[in-house]
């Protein structure tokens, strides 16, 4: 890969996963999983302290909000500020032979998310708004439950509630931006999360998702509002368009 990062704020923020994804992944090999909190630890810091050397060297006048640093309120007064997961599911990153974890870069600027990428480092794929992936297939079979990515240690239990309501199919994955990522290629249907998130958990594959054309909403359907005083972001629906409308319709009732 080459040391020159693009121009372009999308394929930036592209390029800027897929480093520290690189680093991850070489990580992973070099400490194995004999310790894993130690492992986890380490990842964490050095993809934090990676992400921001190169947002400091080759966006210096831009702000961060990053999960593993110090909250700066400086940046709501910004104009361009990067919002960054380092290590998204850290819990499966020391896990071996887990995939589903994940680095986010996303920027928001103009009062919009106005680029992302999602790293995927161990399924050797970065999603991002400069090249949006295509909208993902219609289910096969109609009638057939809805698929939802759900936590493999915590479903929320709105989830519970919500099959009441609706046929669904509890999908357990790992971290919010592999979930995503798996509505984004139409391996779910839909992502529903109540449990408690940050900004940094939803920037980076919220942008990605939107760019590909898809919902994206707290669950009461409003807006998703980033860069705020508080960074808590604790709930959000990502689903198809078409059904967005079902989705939220039984949540809310």
């Amino acid at each position: 890969m080459t040391d020159l990062p693009p121009a372009t704020d999308g394929g930036f923020a592209r390029w800027l996963a897929q480093r520290a994804g690189d680093l991850l992944l070489k990580l992973r090999e070099e400490m194995g999983y004999s310790d894993p909190d130690a492992l986890r630890k380490a990842g964490d810091r050095l993809s934090h302290e990676l992400l921001v050397a190169q947002l400091e060297r080759w966006r210096p006048a831009d702000a961060v909000l990053s999960e593993e640093g110090a909250d700066n309120s400086a940046r709501l007064a910004a104009d361009r500020v990067w919002i960054v997961d380092p290590l998204d599911g850290t819990r499966e990153f020391g896990e071996e032979g887990r995939a589903d974890w994940a680095v986010h870069v996303a920027l928001y600027a103009s009062h919009r998310l106005a680029a992302g990428a999602v790293a995927l480092p161990a399924q050797h794929c970065v999603l991002g708004t400069d090249s949006p992936p295509p909208f993902p297939p219609m289910p096969g079979v109609q009638g057939e439950p809805i698929r939802l990515a759900a936590s493999r240690t915590r479903p929320p239990a709105l989830l519970t509630a919500l099959a009441e309501k609706l046929p669904i199919e509890l999908v357990p994955m790992g971290s919010a931006g592999a979930k995503i990522a798996a509505v984004i290629d139409g391996a779910v249907d839909a992502y529903v999360h109540a449990g408690g998130q940050y900004e940094w958990d939803s920037a980076a594959p919220v942008a990605v998702a939107v760019a590909t054309g898809l919902h994206a909403s707290r669950i009461d359907g409003t807006t998703l509002e980033y860069n705020q005083p508080d960074p808590r972001l604790p709930d959000l629906v990502v689903c198809r368009k078409a059904l967005a409308p079902q989705l939220l319709a039984a949540i809310n009732s």
